[in-house]
């Protein structure tokens, strides 16, 4: 469960370390001294460092310094491997012998390839040749040579051109069927140039990135294999990331207000978020270029070329200051633009609602996460932005609620527990456990209910950690029903342990550490169990595209194991009728074609997954991807308005947006998706069967 940010007095203690030691070996073992310190004492699980210890970091570092096997042979694997049993005793001893090398391997080995897709690519290459090529990375070996590496590159890349020329070729067929008067026939030579070039140019960009990866880069990688080994959710955070994170779970961020992208070496403006800075500034739009930045009166720094983050980090800044930034406009010219930053809120983060009729007035809301104010600075809160939706369809007249939660990776365990309250009286929402064993029973004690009407949530594989704690509790009080696919199963509670504040003041010079992300907890739901690796299952489960793909937190390194406590005290409701819904589900099920369809597919997308190989022959591909696309067709019903079900805005929102109308298009657009949606209609039809 993310994420309290709390501090533990045990780690102060931990990190009584030697300042001999902060002194030899400088930032990194320091680094690397106080994570492992931390998670010794802080961990839910501590484990040994020892030798089991060392070979499991083994296996998944070199798992994931080279996964598709691209860069390594056999013999560079085979000169990491006498560290197998030897990377617990660096961590102990505080050398680097093993991460020094494989650094200096791999950053030699990208050096090495980086003239390769510019060799192989240099001339046409050969399409009639029966061969195929392995995408699976877990399916492929290490070779032992350096001639075997380059022929994997050579199909690598001619598994691109055919891809890109397969769809050039199919593009031009489609034009001339449709008598496209300003279509001009290719070549399949020119076509294949052109197939070549793009492939080549996303190769040369592929590598402008990999040589942007910094030592520091690298030996944060390095510790993250030794975090992973923990848990999944354990995991360092560099101050940058650590950042980013915060601002992805407050929604909110400080700046200018316009997406960027980096394009042929040049910082460009995508888009403008409506009411930002720089929408309400007007001079900078979407296709600019940005050249150079200058904070206030400052002197300007050329950005072109420079890494994005960087760039971005320059553009960004503290709200109420100034940054100017020199633009290119389509036209050639350059302007200079000042702009004052501000608050700018990521409103795709945010919950918002549709009143859906079928048959009945239906609420729905959609939560894509549980956002809380990370940041401390009146950010959005979703427990306080649920309660409002809620209010504004009750004054819509709905008769049920849907709450959809699929994809909802989770967020805040506070924000959860005072969501669950919105619908229950008083009680327990969630049992957290501690290392030491100690049970806290998280209760909502509110008696005020927002919500006393039919309730169903929806989740399916990517609902995680809050929005299990939020099914199982309506779950487990039969409150709603819960509908959709078994979740992801993610049942632990992480907390952010900022590094800095535990650095003795005589080691300030390496300051900024970052912080750890540490599992220090386990939750439970009120009857006991837990929602790890188990999830929620639904009380009506739903087809589901990737049934026979395993999915979820069972299929990550070293992921925590299932248990169970005492449950909690708790009164059910006991006022919806599970076999009646199960019953009226099943019968429309028999008849719906929609699901039928989505049954098929589930076994098709099971065979594609498991058939990882593609024909390098152009004739074979070609049809192979013809086959494919026929099969595929019969879904695009799965897009189309389902009859007799519709979708719209809430007048409030109507009202609130009616100036802004690029907003307000873009609302109703999602309004227009849920149409086409089938689990939401059926999540309506469950609701209907309610009363």
């Amino acid at each position: 469960m993310r994420y309290s940010f709390l501090k533990s007095s045990l780690v102060i203690l931990a990190i009584g370390l030697c300042s001999f030691t902060f002194f030899q070996f400088g930032k990194n073992q320091i680094l690397l001294d106080m994570l492992m310190s931390a998670l010794n004492q802080a961990h839910y699980t501590p484990l040994k460092v020892n030798d089991e210890f060392s070979e499991k970091a083994f296996n998944l570092y070199v798992k994931r310094l080279d996964y598709n096997k691209k860069f390594l042979v056999q013999s560079d694997v085979d000169a990491l491997a006498k560290y197998r049993r030897q990377i617990d005793d660096e961590v102990n001893n505080g050398t680097f012998e093993f991460y020094n090398l494989s650094a200096e391997l791999i950053t030699k080995r990208i050096k090495e390839k980086e003239n390769w897709s510019k060799e192989i690519l240099a001339s046409p290459l050969n399409y009639t040749i029966d061969e195929e090529y392995e995408t699976d990375g877990d399916k492929i070996k290490y070779v032992s040579t350096e001639a075997e590496l380059k022929n994997e590159w050579r199909k690598m890349l001619k598994y691109q051109v055919i891809s890109r020329l397969d769809e050039l070729m199919t593009g031009q067929e489609k034009a001339k069927a449709k008598k496209d008067s300003v279509f001009t026939e290719k070549t399949f030579d020119s076509l294949e140039v052109d197939a070549r070039r793009k492939v080549l140019k996303a190769n040369e960009d592929w590598f402008k990135r990999l040589n942007k990866i910094t030592a520091k880069d690298r030996f944060s990688a390095y510790v993250n294999t030794i975090t992973g080994l923990y848990d999944p959710h354990t995991e360092y955070f560099a101050p940058k990331d650590k950042k980013k994170f915060d601002q992805s779970m407050s929604g909110q961020f400080e700046g200018i207000g316009a997406r960027l992208q980096l394009k042929d070496g040049f910082i460009r403006v995508s888009e403008i978020i409506v009411g930002s800075p720089s929408f309400k500034q007007g001079d900078l739009k979407a296709g600019d270029e940005i050249h150079k930045v200058a904070q206030g009166a400052g002197e300007m720094v050329d950005i072109t070329n420079m890494d994005m983050d960087d760039a971005i980090d320059l553009i960004k800044g503290k709200k109420g200051t100034e940054v100017r930034l020199t633009v290119k406009k389509p036209d050639g010219s350059f302007i200079i633009v000042p702009i004052i930053r501000d608050v700018i809120e990521i409103e795709e983060t945010y919950a918002k609602a549709a009143i859906l009729n079928n048959k009945k007035k239906i609420g729905y809301i959609y939560l894509p996460m549980f956002y809380a104010d990370f940041t401390r600075n009146g950010a959005h809160r979703c427990a306080a932005d649920m309660k409002k939706e809620i209010e504004k369809l009750k004054n819509q007249g709905v008769e049920g609620i849907i709450i959809d939660l699929r994809d909802n990776g989770g967020g805040s365990l506070q924000e959860v527990v005072e969501m669950a309250g919105l619908f229950i009286p008083k009680g327990p929402i969630v049992q957290v456990k501690n290392k030491s064993g100690m049970v806290n029973v998280m209760e909502d004690k509110n008696p005020d209910v927002t919500w006393d009407g039919p309730l169903a949530i929806m989740v399916n594989h990517g609902s995680a950690s809050a929005s299990e704690i939020l099914a199982a509790a309506i779950q487990d009080y039969k409150r709603g029903v819960i509908i959709g696919t078994q979740s992801f199963g993610k049942g632990t509670v992480q907390s952010f342990l900022d590094l800095d504040q535990y650095l003795l003041p005589q080691f300030d010079t390496v300051r900024p550490l970052g912080s750890v992300k540490i599992t220090m907890q386990k939750f439970y739901r009120i009857n006991g169990g837990a929602t790890q690796l188990k999830g929620v299952m639904p009380d009506v489960i739903l087809p589901d595209p990737y049934a026979f793909i395993d999915m979820g937190e069972k299929e990550l390194d070293y992921p925590m194991p299932w248990d169970e406590i005492a449950k909690a005290t708790y009164d059910e409701y006991n006022v919806i009728n599970y076999d009646k819904i199960k019953k009226g589900n099943s019968e429309r099920l028999k008849t719906s074609a929609a699901f039928k369809l989505i049954d098929a597919e589930s076994k098709e997308l099971k065979t594609k997954k498991d058939d990882s190989k593609y024909s390098l022959k152009l004739d074979k591909f070609r049809a192979e991807q013809k086959t494919w696309k026929e099969q595929t067709k019969k879904y695009d019903d799965l897009k189309i308005d389902i009859k007799g079900f519709e979708a719209n805005l809430l007048d409030a929102d109507k009202e609130a947006m009616k100036s802004d109308t690029s907003k307000l298009n873009k609302e109703v657009k999602w309004t227009k998706n849920i149409q086409k949606d089938n689990y939401i209609f059926e999540a309506s039809n469950i609701l209907n069967d309610m009363k």
